[in-house]
């Protein structure tokens, strides 16, 4: 069962990247660095709700 996840940036809140995630195995909130075009750097990503 996996289901479509969006990714949320923490620092300025732009939407950048959506992925997919087995909720059964992994039940907690995935968090990422990644690269964020509006802040121009890398930055703490969080599963958006």
């Amino acid at each position: 069962m996996r289901d479509n996840i969006t990714f949320k940036c923490s620092e300025c809140g732009e939407e950048n990247y959506i992925s997919t995630r087995n909720k059964r195995k992994h039940p907690e909130r995935m968090q990422v660095n990644k690269y964020c075009p509006r802040c121009n750097k890398k930055t703490v990503h969080k599963e958006k709700k």
